[in-house]
């Protein structure tokens, strides 16, 4: 907005109340001659019904009216969403301090006392208007701030899901199954997540944020076997123990993947989650898991979650050396597994759930091996 678009009163909208019709009829000649467009109101309640139809940049107002006085109109204008930021002036034969601290209390921006300067009067609304201006521009400023904000955000968050992809796909590009694995395990911790935020003792971790994050990280939990050997990562048959030994390595691998960005941006949900995700979804509950033997609630929850859809999957899919399981077989193990390799919690959604993950693996169901 320039300076002149801030000087012309023309474009000015007032609403003078005055229960007095000589009062109206002067300030009304003076104001337009001066350019402004003006609505007088004789009364409290019409110039509520005209501020509500068509709302003025400014009102004049008197105190002193049958009725409703000019202290109530001005509180029903403040009340009011679409009126409570027009800056209203009292123009009032009250002179005493306490009914202008009245005035002022109401919502007033300004208090003119009768018989007034009709050059005050002018110079008064003009500074008022100028206020207005500015204030109505700054709103439009902050609106623009904010969808810039949120435009730059949804950038960051595609840029986000984009790094995640080109990661996963570097992931798949080892092993052809991989990408299978990696959208079932996603949709199984999904699916777990949004089971556990009902349990009270999540509640104040598990919100609708953490649940998206374990969507879009899980699928970064085996990243690190990027740096595996095709020798064992590929291997049709079962490791030996010193191959599933370096095959554990893949965990910790994947952490540091993520670990420099981590540094960088401590407080990001999205990095500490991938990072937790990576390195501890294979410890286990009784503290008997790799990398770091954590045991209980040390693990952090979202590798919690991923250990149970990290292997549900890998029961219900096929390998050279083993069969797939049923789901009823994958069941028990997972609860069996409650307590010593699983979250209690953790298991008890899924049983509670079960119904669904049998749904996700047959829909998603690749023929593996």
């Amino acid at each position: 907005m320039t300076a002149s678009t801030l000087e012309r009163p023309h474009a000015a909208s007032i609403l003078i109340v005055d229960d007095t019709p000589a009062n109206l009829v002067l300030l009304s000649g003076m104001l337009k001659e001066r350019g402004y467009a003006v609505r007088a109101a004789v009364s409290g309640e019409l110039a509520l019904r005209a501020a509500l139809n068509e709302p003025p940049d400014l009102v004049l107002l008197d105190i002193n009216m049958p009725e409703m006085n000019g202290y109530e109109v001005c509180r029903r204008l403040k009340a009011e969403g679409r009126l409570k930021d027009i800056p209203v002036i009292f123009l009032s034969a009250l002179s005493e301090p306490a009914d202008k601290v009245k005035a002022f209390g109401a919502g007033g921006v300004d208090y003119i006392t009768k018989p007034f300067q009709f050059d005050e009067v002018c110079a008064r609304v003009g500074t008022h208007l100028r206020l207005r201006g500015l204030q109505q521009e700054l709103a439009r400023h902050n609106l623009h701030l904010e969808a810039l904000v949120k435009e730059k955000a949804a950038e960051i968050s595609d840029s986000r899901l984009a790094a995640i992809l080109s990661l996963t796909k570097l992931a798949e590009s080892r092993d052809k199954h991989t990408g299978e694995h990696i959208e079932r395990t996603r949709t199984f911790a999904t699916v777990l997540a949004g089971k556990m935020r009902g349990d009270p003792r999540h509640a104040d971790i598990i919100t609708e944020s953490f649940i998206e994050s374990v969507s879009h990280t899980a699928p970064l939990h085996d990243i690190g076997k990027v740096g595996i050997l095709d020798s064992i990562l590929l291997k049709p048959g079962r490791l030996t123990p010193g191959e599933f030994e370096i095959m554990k390595t893949h965990a910790a691998i994947g952490a540091d993947t993520l670990r420099t960005a981590r540094g960088r941006y401590p407080g990001s949900l999205f990095l500490n989650m991938g990072s937790d995700i990576a390195r501890s979804h294979h410890e286990r509950w009784d503290g008997g898991g790799y990398p770091d033997g954590l045991a209980g609630e040390a693990i952090p929850l979202a590798a919690r979650i991923m250990a149970v859809a990290d292997v549900y999957d890998a029961l219900r899919t096929r390998r050279p050396y083993k069969p797939a399981f049923t789901h009823e077989q994958s069941r028990a193990l997972i609860l069996e597994g409650a307590g010593s390799q699983f979250d209690p919690s953790a298991a008890a959604a899924f049983r509670a759930i079960e119904a669904e993950f049998a749904a996700i693996s047959a829909r998603l169901d690749d023929g593996a091996y």
